[in-house]
């Protein structure tokens, strides 16, 4: 990255409890349903790039290590992603979790955390990448809609996808009826989506999805099961 000189990503250790760090930009639901599940996981720092995201003071009262790197401060994208990079890497973590974190990442910032990085979009990939998905979900008529966990990749909402979760789009709904129930399902899919990741139990192998002892889907409402 331009004029920035980035440490190496640390080498995880296999024999520890796995680290994450959650990248935040708003309220921060998706990341208090994170820590809400207790997983088996240390969640090592909650940054964002607004200064006055409500979920920094979620992760505070939780003990969690907040931290803010602005990214109204920097004049291009890759000097922040370089500053992003570099305080993610002070906590020497394994996984990245973005937890709508509303900042459209370079690539090389996704390269650098390739198969070790994750998000959450509010809608069934590869249906309605990228912003205001349940009014376009509406617009189309579409009868079912949901949300999608995926590792990222350069291309904005294309990457792999590793779980997902659907709704019924009701007669008389409306974009925050809608978002409602979805938001219901990004809660139960995410965390065990992040569980599984820590566990090892799901992989991005020459850019597909690899799972172990996940249980196998079961039709429209959740796929992969999520029992487990």
């Amino acid at each position: 990255m331009a004029g920035l000189a980035l440490p190496p990503t640390a080498i995880p250790d296999e024999s520890k409890m796995k680290k994450i760090v959650i990248l935040i930009s708003g309220r921060g639901s998706n990341m208090e349903a994170i820590l809400n599940a207790r997983l088996p996981v240390e969640i090592a720092a909650v940054i964002s790039n607004e200064p006055d995201a409500k979920g920094l003071a979620i992760a505070q009262a939780r003990k969690i290590p907040p931290s803010v790197v602005p990214h109204r401060a920097f004049t291009n994208r890759e000097d922040f992603d370089g500053v992003l990079a570099m305080e993610i890497n002070r906590y020497q973590t394994d996984f990245v979790v973005l937890a709508g974190f509303m900042r459209v990442l370079t690539e090389a910032f996704v390269e650098r955390y390739s198969g070790r990085m994750i998000n959450i979009h509010p809608s069934l990939l590869p249906s309605f990448p990228g912003l205001h998905t349940h009014r376009r979900a509406l617009e189309a008529g579409v009868r079912v809609h949901g949300c999608t966990v995926h590792f990222v990749t350069p291309g904005v909402d294309s990457g792999p996808i590793i779980a997902q979760a659907t709704v019924p789009v009701l007669a008389g709904d409306d974009e925050d009826t809608l978002a409602a129930r979805v938001l219901e399902q990004e809660h139960r899919i995410y965390p065990q989506a992040v569980r599984w990741l820590c566990e090892g139990r799901v992989q991005l192998v020459d850019g597909a999805v690899v799972y172990s002892n996940v249980a196998a889907a079961r039709g429209t409402v959740i796929s992969p099961a999520l029992d487990d």
